[in-house]
């Protein structure tokens, strides 16, 4: 039997709230992570990201309240990212509550986390997020996508494609692709993006970036994706976690039946 496609709320937290952009630019309220969180999961989300957008040292303290209040309420697995530099950070996040920890600039910096991190409490805890970007002009990659850091704003040369090919050797469990020309745009994931990272590895793909309609789920599923993670069009009412799913589904992809009224 086929593995049901995972449907995954992301919330950005910065200084204790959910808050959305488009590029990562522009970033307006969205609302109460913890109150949100609670929603997505009455809502029938398989899971739920948040991502520490600050990653300041005030910010880590706040997410770290976030983490364990969302923990001690909902009941499906949570992943956070954000500022994770070093094996401890990982420890200190899963002891609050969290069952996946992203990683990003720190394993572009030290690749060597990733191994570290997946010794010491198994790969299915990393979730590699890659921010990629087609090259822009002046950048040439093999693959016509390059990595980016701080929010896409700042290029690193290094390729998309091949960086999650050697994560996944040095010990990533998960792959979090996203589409840094797509983020916020609601105009569709980057499919062709996709495809090439499929090709490469065979770990869990999750799309990221650009979802506008219910249809540009099941897009990404068909293309590969495991699962697909979204924002605004959740976080402001465009659509529910429900008729994602029933997307999914009407494109002939499994979907885990929802335990909880889709409010």
């Amino acid at each position: 039997m086929s593995v049901a496609v995972r449907v995954i709320p992301c919330l950005d937290v910065k200084d204790g709230r959910v808050v959305k952009g488009v590029n990562f630019q522009g970033l307006r309220d969205a609302g109460d992570p913890v109150e949100l969180a609670r929603r997505y999961d009455e809502q029938g989300a398989d899971e739920i990201t948040f991502l520490d957008v600050s990653a300041s040292s005030e910010g880590r303290a706040t997410m770290l309240d976030v983490v364990s209040a969302t923990a001690e309420q909902v009941f499906v697995p949570l992943t956070v990212g954000g500022g994770v530099r070093s094996v401890d950070d990982v420890a200190t996040l899963l002891a609050a509550g969290a069952d996946k920890v992203g990683i990003n600039t720190a394993a572009i910096a030290r690749p060597e986390l990733l191994t570290e991190v997946s010794r010491r409490f198994g790969a299915q805890v990393i979730v590699l997020s890659v921010d990629a970007r087609r090259c822009p002009e002046g950048v040439s990659t093999p693959s016509g996508y390059e990595v980016t850091t701080h929010g896409g704003r700042r290029s690193t040369g290094i390729d998309a494609v091949e960086w999650t090919v050697r994560a996944c050797e040095l010990g990533a469990g998960e792959i979090l692709l996203n589409s840094m020309d797509a983020d916020g745009v609601t105009g569709g994931f980057d499919l062709q993006m996709l495809d090439d990272v499929r090709r490469r590895v065979s770990v869990p793909l999750i799309a990221s970036g650009g979802a506008g309609c219910p249809e540009d789920f099941a897009a990404a599923a068909d293309h590969g994706a495991d699962a697909v993670l979204a924002a605004s069009v959740f976080h402001y009412g465009t659509m529910t976690i429900g008729q994602a799913k029933e997307a999914l589904s009407s494109a002939g992809h499994p979907v885990r039946a929802r335990t909880r009224c889709d409010g």
